[in-house]
Formats: C-alpha cells, sequence, structure tokens
C-alpha cells in the first residue's frame, strides 16, 4: 500500500515529464543540428544542399521549442486540471430570441421551442480548465424564425463554467462547514409526475456566509435533491474561491484583458455574416457554423488558452 508521501511524489513526478520529454526533444535536436553544421561545407553539393534545408528546419523546431514550448510549460500546473464542469446558460436581453439561440446552443436540439436555462455537465479530466473561458455574455445577432419582416434582432445569453467538485473533491477542499448551511425541505412545483406536490422532495440550500442560493427539485427523491444541491453548491464555492485567487493575482495588472468577468460581453455571433469574434482576444472566426455545429469552438478555446497561458507567464516575469 502507497504512503501519501509516496502518492504525492508519484504525482510530481507525473506532472514534471512533459518538461522532460520536451528537455529531450531539444537535447536531441542540440545533436543533430550541430552533426548538421559539419555537413554545410561538404565537398558534395546535393549533400550541401540536403544539409542546408535539415539545418533550417532544426532550427525552425529549436526557435519554436524556444519561444512556445519552454514558456507554456513553465506556468504553474493547474489546481483544477482534475476536474470536470458544470455549465450553466440564462438566456437573457431578447426575450423569445434568446431562448431560441440557447435551445440551438451545442449539445442542445430544442431551436423549435426554445429554453429559459439549463445545466449541463461535462464530464473527463482538464474539462472545466477547457472550458472555463467560456463564462460570459454571449451576444447573438440573427434574424430568428419568427421574425417576418426579416429585421435583425440581437439578445444575449449568459454562460457560467464551475468546476464539477465529486464528493472526494469537496471534501479534500472544505470549501464549507455544514454550520454554515442553512437547509430547507419543500413540495416540488410544477408538472412533472405524482411526487409533485405530494412529498417534500424539492431542496433549497443556503450558504449563510456568502448568501449563495441553490435549490433542486429535479429528482423524485429528497434525497438525490439535497446530494445534487449540495454538489452545485460546492461547484460555486469553488469557483468564488478561484476567482477570487485569480483577482488576487491581477491587482497589479487592470489593464489586462480579463477572463473571468462574466458582466462582460465576451463573444458575439452574427449569422447574416457568418463571423463569430471573441472580444477578450479580438479574435474573428468566419465559420458560425462550425462553431455551433462542429470543431470551430476547438479553436477559440485554444486561442484563449494560449492568451492565458502567455498572461501567466508575463504575471511571472513581471517584477514590479
Amino acid at each position: 500500500m502507497s504512503s501519501p508521501q509516496d502518492v504525492a511524489r508519484l504525482k510530481q513526478v507525473k506532472e514534471m515529464e512533459p518538461l522532460q520529454d520536451a528537455w529531450d526533444r531539444w537535447s536531441e535536436n542540440r545533436k543533430l543540428i550541430d552533426e548538421t553544421s559539419e555537413l554545410l561545407n561538404d565537398p558534395d553539393p546535393t549533400m550541401r544542399s540536403m544539409a542546408s534545408e535539415e539545418y533550417a528546419s532544426l532550427q525552425q523546431t529549436l526557435t519554436e521549442s524556444l519561444e512556445s514550448t519552454f514558456p507554456t510549460l513553465l506556468v504553474p500546473p493547474s489546481k483544477t486540471a482534475h476536474l470536470s464542469a458544470l455549465m450553466e446558460f440564462k438566456s437573457g436581453a431578447g426575450g423569445q430570441e434568446s431562448s431560441l439561440f440557447l435551445g440551438r446552443a451545442p449539445a442542445n436540439d430544442l431551436e423549435d421551442s426554445g429554453i429559459k436555462d439549463a445545466i449541463l455537465e461535462v464530464k473527463g479530466p482538464a474539462a472545466y480548465d477547457h472550458l472555463r473561458w467560456e463564462s460570459g455574455v454571449h451576444r447573438v445577432q440573427r434574424v430568428p424564425a419568427t421574425e417576418s419582416k426579416g429585421r435583425v434582432h440581437t439578445s444575449a445569453v449568459a454562460v457560467v463554467v464551475l468546476p464539477l467538485m465529486e464528493e472526494n473533491d469537496s471534501k479534500s477542499e472544505e470549501l464549507y462547514n455544514m454550520s454554515d448551511i442553512k437547509l430547507e425541505v419543500m413540495r416540488a412545483r410544477g408538472a412533472g409526475g405524482q411526487h409533485v406536490n405530494k412529498t417534500e422532495s424539492a431542496v433549497r440550500l443556503t450558504h449563510i456566509p456568502t448568501g449563495i442560493t441553490v435549490s433542486m427539485q429535479d429528482e423524485r427523491s429528497q434525497h438525490q435533491n439535497r446530494r445534487r444541491a449540495f454538489q452545485v453548491l460546492t461547484s460555486r464555492l469553488m469557483d468564488l474561491k478561484l476567482r477570487r485567487e485569480m483577482e488576487e493575482r491581477r491587482d497589479t495588472r487592470r489593464n489586462l484583458v480579463s477572463g473571468a468577468d462574466r458582466s462582460d460581453k465576451i463573444r458575439t455571433y452574427n449569422f447574416a455574416q457568418e463571423r463569430v469574434t471573441d472580444h477578450r482576444i479580438g479574435l474573428t472566426l468566419m465559420n458560425l457554423t462550425s462553431v455551433l455545429e462542429g470543431d470551430g469552438l476547438e479553436d477559440i478555446v485554444e486561442a484563449i488558452k494560449k492568451h492565458q497561458d502567455e498572461t501567466a507567464m508575463e504575471e511571472m516575469l513581471d517584477v514590479d
């Protein structure tokens, strides 16, 4: 049976593997470029030409390592790399059109009727780190299906991405004390079967220090709703902790692009122009359909992640 010290040591070794692999590739390419440089003066013109091409290629590889690979690896490992994501969607300005667009959002197939709000779980390691920068206001400009005169409507959908805290994660984080939780049970409301309005299956939690409230009535039993409510509450508290830490680190860099302010308009989807613009990094893609239905969103996510890594490096090097 491994001790906690052994587990921690193995985890540290695992985290260092990418840096070791990058250094091994760097060393190998340095060796190859030294060997190739000796052939640049070879009497055979063909050999010189081949050596020149190989030398240029190796130089490009080394430059990429210095400018991209090593700086990225020097960014401290994420404390949330193991967490899944909990995404909350809420239709905002624009009324019905906002709900219609939310119905078309990735992972939804409800465009005809639309939806007011939704919660989506994305399971898997690094899911939260990958999607966390989607938090914010997403503006939509299009001619909705309900518009008879062809006018462009502007609406908005608010997205909140939270770290999905499992039971083991919440125990280790100690984000709250039970004495700080106000637990209320009540009868579920609305349509939904025999359990609605018959038993006190709905649960509402209030975290007294922060005022965060979570209501849950999706499940059929009080026990299931309580477990789900505590999961959502823990995710919101973890998110609050992470945002506070980020704000503290950026107190001296107020002029930087903020990726965490959910009141900001972060992205615009213009259907008429088939255009998607992320306002935080000034990125514009003319492939809106791919962003909503294909792999285009990955290009935006990767660009933002690269920007955030570069920002983290600047913060590390800032000695002011």
